[in-house]
């Protein structure tokens, strides 16, 4: 008798919980009418007034496959200035950021022994020019021997060189720009005592840049001389086309990569030392590419719109590398669908769509990148 009661008890429970779930059933669909949005089938929701969109059918097109390599800004033209002599700094006129012409005075140094020099090599000339006089005289006299004054004359050539050598080596003791350029790098100040090999100052010429990269093994298949390559500037948000300049030879032997050297156009704001990226294409492929503003942020999620029979339906959407306005999609669309790129936003899923064509057919051809 008490197991029946048991029994009858665990029946009304489950019959209570059956009841609540088909009243909030139909609490919810209205006793049993339809929702008024069926998306899956592309049914219009009636709640929603129409909107006007723009819309755009996706077609794949054929683009390089591309693979991004970082790089380093660096002048075209830059050089490390070096004193040719041994002296002293008595006077260094410029400082870091210092714009200077070609001969501008960099840096005067104090060679005393130079001068020293060339004053004794003066006085030896001038007598020897004496000398070399005195005997040409005589030899039209037939006092000395055509020997002789060969030897005087000698002399005197021997003079001449040690003077004109001695007013080099004291030019030298005034070191000024090859080229016109900014002062990047100091080295060495007032005081300082410099020769060769040891710089002074390092010229750069800021109008002249170029990106340098090293680029792996298995990439250098695509790359050649004299082509245009795309160039990305994170820093000032900058996407731009060089020409490949510089290819090294030969790989690095122990990163196994190429050196290649991309000169860059004009670029406001741009300097040597920043951060780029390049991409190099490697192989070709079809790709779905779509604009930018027909993907909607909805938090985590990507989203779009597709129209169907004048119905916006929504689609979850995974995208990839971006190029410019047009972003590349993984999945989520297809080939052949009306996208709505402009006022996605604003929409609904089965919300009535009047569609107007935005006159593009397939995305423009390009090299791809990562964002």
């Amino acid at each position: 008798m008490r197991e029946g009661v048991k029994m009858f008890g665990k029946a009304t429970y489950l019959q209570r919980g059956l009841w609540a779930a088909c009243a909030a059933a139909l609490a919810v669909t209205g006793c049993g009418r339809k929702a008024p949005a069926e998306s899956a089938g592309g049914a219009a929701s009636p709640s929603l007034p129409p909107v006007e969109a723009l819309v755009w059918r996706i077609a794949p097109s054929r683009a390089p496959i591309v693979e991004e390599v970082v790089g380093s800004i660096a002048p075209k033209l830059q050089a490390r200035i070096e004193a040719k002599v041994n002296g002293r700094i008595s006077a260094l006129p410029v400082d870091v950021g210092t714009r200077v012409k070609r001969g501008d005075l960099i840096a005067q140094l104090d060679v005393e022994e130079i001068r020293a020099k060339l004053d004794a090599a003066r006085a030896q000339l001038e007598r020897a020019s004496r000398d070399l006089k005195r005997y040409r005289s005589l030899l039209d006299q037939e006092a000395v021997t055509q020997a002789e004054f060969d030897a005087v004359q000698a002399q005197y050539r021997m003079a001449d060189a040690m003077a004109r050598e001695a007013q080099t080596m004291l030019g030298y003791a005034r070191v000024t720009a090859p080229f016109d350029g900014v002062i990047a790098r100091k080295f060495a100040d007032v005081g300082d005592l410099v020769g060769p090999g040891r710089p002074i100052v390092q010229l750069e010429d800021p109008t002249r840049l170029r990106i340098e990269a090293d680029v792996p093994e298995t990439l250098m298949g695509g790359v050649k001389k004299g082509m245009r390559l795309k160039v990305t500037i994170p820093s000032l948000g900058v996407e731009t086309n060089g020409v490949a300049a510089e290819i090294a030879p030969a790989a690095d032997p122990m990163s196994r990569t190429f050196l290649i050297k991309i000169d860059l156009p004009p670029i406001p704001g741009l300097r040597s030392g920043q951060f780029g990226r390049v991409a190099i294409p490697y192989a070709e492929s079809d790709f779905i590419r779509v604009p930018r503003s027909a993907i909607v942020q909805r938090g985590q999620m990507e989203t779009a719109f597709v129209v169907t029979n004048g119905v916006a339906t929504m689609r979850l959407v995974k995208t990839g590398k971006r190029m410019g306005e047009r972003v590349e999609i993984l999945s989520g669309l297809r080939e052949g669908e009306d996208l709505v790129v402009q006022g996605a936003e604003k929409l609904h899923d089965g919300q009535r769509v009047a569609a107007r064509s935005a006159g593009m057919n397939a995305p423009s051809r390009g090299t791809s990148g990562k964002q």
